[in-house]
């Protein structure tokens, strides 16, 4: 195992300005990809709140399905291969969407089987990626490297939306993938020039399947058991319900009930990244004024405020640039919620967690989130599609505010990201 990046190195050192250019530059992709599917299955495949919900599901599906068993593997290897390899895979994903169009067989079936694959993928890449950013950066510099990954992050997200609403209008939605899928080829670039050595890992004495189930387990138990990172869990499992809600409503939220063109909802879809790039870059103060556990709970309360601002828009939907204007409004808050938020969450998990785990405990807790999304987006749908779009943007609001008060009375306030790095798991 390499030995950790030395508390006297300067930040960013160079390897994670190299990742984190990879890493934009796969984000501003994955924004519009985002935005284009959302699009192609309410437009392009007449779908509603129920396809979305199913598009949701399929997206998150391979976490529930895969997620433990993926991140025990990962832990096992070598993390940049990993990372070149899915992004790859994902690149030729996207382009099976235009290819399908083009020969006249696109369907909703054929779209969620890919969307799941390419889950799938971004599951392996993702507990490779995130566990990566240790071997980058020393643990005292974890905040800031999140925060600098968020607000690239939140820069895609502010122009992903607003670019792939234009390419949508002038190339439809199946084509819009032929520019968004090259995200993956920077990311490779990116990845494959980094000059961080990773040595392998050391043979197992366990059998293969025993030691795999018994790292699995230790990875469960070291989110929900001994590591202190329990209640952020629970909490987080509940927030990505709320998100879960929100995020299947709101594509025909604006482009039915509202009535937006697809410009007009990708400006206020880029809104979001435009409050989670002013949340990411002023995380850092706000957590040296009300700690690690209060950014957090902040942020969950002003969620609760961004999605009551969205409902408002239905108020305004006899007049479009009014609409826009509330829908862009209540994103940006709660773009800044997750801005502030993430840095903050991922530096506190990863300073609880030793090197050999911090797979398994990213993708433990990444799958039970989407585990999460799984379960409920479809159901979102479907209830959505029979009370209305605007009540369900209520349900979510509230889940939002049972995310704060619960963290809230459990004393999370007070959570700080661990100074020491906790011992490693001996084999």
């Amino acid at each position: 195992m390499p030995p950790p990046p030395t508390a006297s190195a300067t930040f960013p050192p160079p390897g994670f300005r190299r990742f984190w250019a990879g890493e934009a530059v796969t984000g501003f992709g994955a924004a519009i990809t985002g935005l284009a599917l959302q699009t192609l299955v309410v437009l392009d495949l007449d779908g509603g709140a129920t396809e979305t919900g199913l598009l949701s599901s399929a997206r998150w599906l391979p976490y529930l399905a895969f997620g433990l068993l993926v991140g025990a593997l990962v832990d096992r290897v070598r993390r940049r291969p990993v990372m070149m390899v899915t992004d790859v895979i994902r690149l030729l994903l996207l382009l099976a969407i235009p290819a399908a169009w083009a020969a006249g067989v696109l369907s909703l079936p054929l779209v969620l089987g890919l969307v799941a694959c390419y889950g799938l993928a971004s599951l392996a890449n993702d507990a490779a990626s995130q566990s990566f950013v240790t071997r980058l950066v020393p643990r005292q510099h974890l905040q800031p490297a999140h925060a600098r990954l968020d607000g690239a992050a939140a820069v895609a997200e502010t122009g992903g939306p607003a670019v792939g609403g234009v390419l949508i209008r002038l190339l439809g939605a199946p084509l819009t993938f032929l520019v968004s899928a090259f995200g993956h080829a920077a990311s490779v670039l990116a990845v494959a020039t980094l000059k961080t050595e990773e040595p392998p890992r050391p043979p197992r004495r366990e059998k293969p399947l025993r030691s795999l189930g018994r790292d699995i387990a230790v990875g469960v138990q070291r989110v929900y058991r001994e590591s202190g990172l329990r209640v952020l869990a629970l909490a987080t499992h509940l927030w990505f319900a709320a998100n879960a809600v929100l995020g299947v409503v709101l594509a025909p939220f604006a482009l039915r009930e509202l009535g937006l063109s697809t410009v007009a909802f990708g400006l206020a879809a880029g809104a979001a990244g435009v409050g989670a790039l002013v949340g990411a870059s002023t995380s850092g103060r706000i957590g040296n004024r009300v700690g690690t556990g209060g950014a957090i709970i902040l942020s969950h309360s002003v969620s609760v405020a961004g999605v009551l601002v969205i409902a408002s828009a239905l108020l305004l939907a006899a007049n479009p640039l009014a609409a826009a204007i509330a829908l862009g409004a209540g994103q940006a808050l709660h773009g800044f919620a997750m801005g502030l938020s993430n840095s903050h969450e991922m530096s506190y998990r990863q300073s609880l967690t030793p090197d050999d785990l911090q797979a398994r405990t990213n993708t433990t807790m990444r799958s039970f989130n989407r585990a999460v999304v799984v379960v409920v987006s479809p159901v979102a749908g479907v209830l959505a599609d029979r009370v209305g779009l605007g009540p369900m943007l209520l349900v979510a609001a509230v889940l939002f505010l049972v995310t704060a008060l619960s963290l809230l009375a459990a004393g999370f306030r007070h959570a700080r990201v661990a100074e020491e790095p906790p011992p490693e798991e001996s084999e």
